[in-house]
């Protein structure tokens, strides 16, 4: 038996991660049983970073899609004579996955000095307009064509160039070894420094034990794509797979456009206007889904929702359907590197 007869179909793959992701979620509920001896009440203030620590994971995940993918797109033409090409790759990637770690333990060093001088509320809002700003940015609905056309063909460029080059000698064996280092670096390290960002609002309000707890519920779920991308070579369904993970983290803006819009009242950076009719909002609303029966908070998560729903239109409207990269099938039938050979062809 062959080894393209061994691969599951893509629809398959799918609801083994799904099933996966379930059991990790289904874990933290085991463990908060057993933690609160019962179910936790959402009333009470420590349930919320149960709820934070799903969203965080909802994030990395889907930076660690979008990662895995550059990465696919780089090492899919590198088989036969040029397979060796792709241990510089991982290379550059595991660096740059221990220099995110850095950037992370230098960005919370400068926020806990900024902690000292600046009061805790308005440090609270200002990383909180950090973190929803870069959501946008990895959310990338408007741009999807700009983004990914751009983003896959850049790398891949500098890859062929490196390799076009390496085999005209214009450049030393050492040079080609030291550029796809780089290349592999580039495709992680962007994706890590915005997740850093990001999650610098959640360490200042919850610490870093949510904060961990999300990023290792993340890792796990990446770390089963990568395996099954390039050890096992299985067919995902990468665009199904991205445009869950986009409606997962809609939800994640609007609660925090709600969170936002409360700690900058707090802070007296807006004014806070209640809403009579809807002060019978209950409690738990606020505290999963940060509703709050104010004119401010709901005109923002109002708005966000505006935003969101109409960039993901106006990218459908803007792009055409031959050139958008995950626009084929969406169950993926080819191997590896007849797949992501595919992206490359946004240009």
């Amino acid at each position: 038996m062959n080894r393209k007869s061994q691969r599951l179909p893509g629809g398959a793959i799918f609801q083994l991660a799904l099933i996966c992701a379930a059991l990790a979620v289904l874990s933290v509920m085991v463990w908060q049983g057993f933690s609160e001896h019962g179910a936790p009440d959402p009333l009470r203030p420590h349930a919320s970073p149960a709820v934070a620590s799903v969203d965080i994971g909802i994030l990395v995940f889907r930076e660690g899609l979008e990662c895995i993918l550059v990465l696919a797109a780089i090492t899919a033409s590198m088989t036969g004579a040029k397979q060796a090409h792709r241990r510089p790759v991982a290379i550059g990637a595991a660096v740059a996955f221990g220099a995110t770690l850095v950037t992370w333990f230098v960005a919370t060093g400068i926020v806990s000095q900024l902690s000292e001088s600046v009061p805790a509320l308005d440090l609270q809002a200002a990383t909180g307009l950090l973190a929803i700003v870069v959501l946008l940015v990895i959310m990338n609905w408007f741009f999807h064509k700009i983004y990914w056309g751009g983003w896959i063909r850049a790398h891949n460029r500098r890859r062929k160039s490196l390799l076009e080059n390496a085999g005209a000698s214009e450049i030393t064996k050492r040079g080609l070894m030291w550029g796809l280092i780089l290349l592999g670096f580039t495709s992680l390290y962007r994706e890590g420094f915005e997740v850093v960002l990001f999650l610098q609002s959640y360490n200042l309000r919850l610490g870093g034990g949510v904060v961990l707890k999300g990023a290792l519920l993340g890792l796990s779920l990446t770390t089963i794509i990568a395996v099954l991308t390039f050890v096992l070579q299985q067919r995902l369904p990468y665009r199904r797979m991205l445009i869950t993970t986009g409606i997962l983290l809609g939800v994640v803006l609007l609660v925090m456009v709600g969170e936002q819009v409360q700690e900058m009242q707090l802070a007296n950076w807006i004014s806070k206007t209640e809403i009579p009719w809807l002060a019978g909002i209950p409690a738990w609303m606020g505290m999963w889904f940060a509703v709050f029966p104010n004119y401010e908070g709901l005109i923002g998560q109002a708005l966000a929702a505006v935003l969101v729903i109409g960039s993901y239109y106006a990218a459908r409207y803007f792009q055409s359907s031959d050139s958008f990269p995950f626009q084929q099938p969406a169950a993926v039938s080819e191997p590896q590197h007849g797949i992501i050979e595919r992206l490359e062809t946004v240009s």
